[in-house]
């Protein structure tokens, strides 16, 4: 393969096929080049273990690591499971210098947080404008702002006697939760449920829609 080659396959996709024993590189020109995702995930990593399965098998996008504030969370277990790169971060990393930033300009056309609990710098929004997607366990705005995450969620949403809940697929602002919506989708609460009855069908709904909507994002915004 020639090096003028290996300099444009961030651009090109190759099949090889296989015609009367010979083998031929069929390069095929991507109208929209493979966008970089990064995630960003504190905990076990079901949703980040989601989108990085299906844009495995999609040419529209492919992730590139997966950012951890929290050094023992379980997505780092599902990142060798899936050979996926991996980095550990801490508050210095974050808010004070430009480490993590400086990583996301060289890896990440698109931020995604599955189920990360910090509040993003002003920095780092203003670099990835519309680009910083972020799944909420609740139809917001109800139930979101600052300490609702998990089951603080679902707890709330029992408390409240709500007949339902969902998800919502929004951006990012210097607010939380108040970035502009991309998505919601509802699901049914009986008053027999339990929060752990509604985040596992919250969760349901997460692993269902989230790898899509970010998918119909990147094609929207680069079709």
């Amino acid at each position: 393969m020639t090096s003028k080659i290996k300099k444009i396959m961030h651009f090109l996709y190759i099949d090889t096929i296989f015609v009367n024993n010979y083998s031929f590189f069929c390069v095929h020109l991507i109208l929209i080049c493979m966008k970089r995702i990064v995630i960003f995930a504190s905990g076990s990593g079901s949703n980040a273990e989601k989108v990085i399965r299906y844009f495995q098998s999609t040419k529209t996008a492919v992730v590139t690591r997966v950012l951890s504030n929290n050094e023992h969370a379980k997505v780092f277990d599902r990142c060798k499971k899936l050979k996926i790169n991996n980095l550990h971060f801490n508050k210095t990393d974050f808010f004070t210098t430009d480490a993590v930033l400086n990583l996301l300009k060289n890896e990440a056309d698109y931020i995604v947080l599955a189920g990360f609990l910090w509040k993003i710098p002003l920095k780092i929004i203003t670099a990835f404008p519309n680009k910083i997607i972020n799944i909420h366990p609740s139809l917001l705005p109800k139930f979101g702002g600052k300490g609702m995450y998990g089951m603080h969620v679902h707890r709330a949403v029992k408390e409240q006697k709500e007949t339902e809940s969902g998800i919502t697929v929004h951006f990012i602002n210097k607010n939380y939760d108040e970035g502009a919506v991309i998505f919601q989708k509802k699901t049914s609460i009986s008053s027999d449920d339990t929060p752990e009855i509604i985040a596992k069908k919250v969760l349901k709904l997460e692993h269902t829609f989230f790898p899509k909507i970010i998918e119909q994002v990147i094609l929207e915004q680069h079709g």
